[in-house]
Parts: structure tokens; sequence; C-alpha cells
């Protein structure tokens, strides 16, 4: 064998390498937009959405409430499954960071904003911690006119972490013939619990 024959045939060879290599080249480029051969990796999933603390669920389920001892001439809806608790004319519902409670008293006149505003204002005052924001408004739910005061205030302090939370309460006064019943409801402050909590207070009803 010549050598001129050796020498073309080395040529042959090397071109057609070169193709090869370009051809590869570029159908890597057109998965990865470069040279590189590293396999391209599926994203991760999104991960799944969690209620910040202190929000109920969208599919909490309430339940209705009867008093069965004290004056029972009312019914609420409630949160289903919220642990209760009874002590005298009060009852409380809580879950996590939120709590319903319902206070029964006797009183000879209905409650109006001033009186909320000059009486139980002072009260929480000195009952709840850092007490702060008062607003005392009348609202309508569907019981007929109510007398709402909005504030803000420290929980208690948890018995396992020491933690202590701001909460915000909407206390609702309802009256009827001598009858008062005070409905609270409170939860975190950034948390978005204006549905439930519109849901438990349109529920109240005299009976």
């Amino acid at each position: 064998m010549s050598y001129k024959r050796i020498s073309a045939g080395l040529v042959a060879v090397t071109v057609v390498a070169a193709v090869i290599a370009g051809c590869s080249g570029s159908s890597s480029g057109a998965h990865s937009g470069s040279g590189s051969t590293a396999p391209v990796r599926a994203a991760n999933p999104a991960p799944t959405e969690s209620n910040p603390p202190g929000d109920i669920p969208d599919n909490q389920v309430f339940v209705a409430y009867r008093p069965t001892g004290g004056f029972t001439g009312f019914t609420v809806k409630v949160p289903e499954g919220w642990a209760r608790t009874d002590k005298g004319a009060t009852t409380v519902f809580t879950d996590k960071l939120n709590s319903v409670t319902i206070a029964t008293a006797n009183a000879s006149t209905a409650p109006t904003v001033t009186s909320v505003k000059n009486t139980v204002v002072p009260r929480l005052r000195g009952q709840v911690p850092k007490f702060a924001s008062p607003k005392v408004s009348q609202v309508t739910r569907k019981a007929g006119p109510v007398v709402l005061l909005a504030y803000q205030g420290d929980s208690a302090k948890d018995p396992v972490t020491g933690k202590v939370v701001r909460d915000a309460f909407e206390r609702y006064a309802f009256y009827r013939q001598g009858h008062e019943v005070d409905l609270t409801l409170s939860g975190p402050v950034n948390a978005d619990n204006v549905d439930p909590w519109r849901i438990v207070s349109d529920s109240f009803a005299w009976r």
C-alpha cells in the first residue's frame, strides 16, 4: 500500500468524524442551548399549599349549638369538632389558635354603643393583656341589630411552648326580653377568618 493511499484514507476518516461530531453537537444544542450533554431533569412539583396559622379551613363544617343549661332561648352554629369547655354561664369552643366564646346574662336594658364603650371596654382593658384598638359599632346580623366591639389583645401563654399570640376579637352583644348573649370570636390578627366568623355571627337565632 502506498503512502498516498494511506494519507487519502486518513483524510476521509477525519472528515467523517468531523461531520458526526458536528451533528452530535447540533442535536445536543437543540435540547440544552449549548454543547453540554448533561441530562435535563424534570422540575419538582409545586409544594402543597397549607393554611397560615389561625386560618380556619374553607371546608370547615359548622353545627348548631343549643345550650342545655342556664338560659336556653337561642341557637348558634359553631365549628364541628372543636373542643368544648363549660364554666357557669360561659361556653368556649377552641381549636388551635381560634376560639368561640358564648356567655349569657340577665340584663334589664339592651346594650348600646355608649354602654359598651363605658362599661365593657374598661372591664376588658383590665382583663385582656395588652388590650388595644377598641372599636364599637352597631351592625346588623340575621337576628337583627347587634352591638359589635372589635379589639386586639395578647393570648394566654401556651403552657407547652410559652408562645403568646396577638389576637383579634369580635364581640357581638345580642339582646332580647331581659336576656343578653355575648358571642366573642377570636383568632390571630393576621388570620383570614372573615367568612367563618360571618357564618357564626349570622347563624345566631332566638328561639
